[in-house]
Parts: structure tokens; C-alpha cells; sequence
């Protein structure tokens, strides 16, 4: 759903303004291409987060507490 809005809205700055929309079909993959740390950075702190959580619920699963 998203890649099609994506897709209409670049449509239409294409129809408005063609050279602002070939600038960002140029630099959307850098841009993508920057992201990409900080979603590793983000995977791990929800793993960490998550292992953190199972370790501080652990006494409950023991004893059996839903």
C-alpha cells in the first residue's frame, strides 16, 4: 500500500514539476542506501528490549503466572 501512494504522489510531482521529481528518483536510493544503519540499529535494540523483557518475566514463567 505504501509503494503505491509512494508511486501516485511521485506521478504527480512528475505531471507538476518533472525536474524535482527526477531529482528525487535519483536520490531516493542513497537515501535508502543512509537508512540502512540505523535499521540495524533499530533491530538490535528491539532484540536487546525483547531479550531484557524475557529475562525480567522469567520468574513468572516459571511459577506459572499467565
Amino acid at each position: 500500500m505504501g509503494f503505491i501512494v509512494l508511486l501516485v504522489l511521485w506521478l504527480f510531482v512528475l505531471m507538476v514539476a518533472w525536474p524535482i521529481a527526477l531529482i528525487v528518483a535519483i536520490l531516493l536510493p542513497f537515501f535508502w542506501l543512509l537508512s540502512i544503519p540505523f535499521r540495524v540499529v533499530g533491530l538490535i535494540v528491539e532484540a536487546m528490549l525483547a531479550f531484557l523483557k524475557a529475562v525480567l518475566f522469567l520468574p513468572a514463567r516459571i511459577l506459572g503466572h499467565r
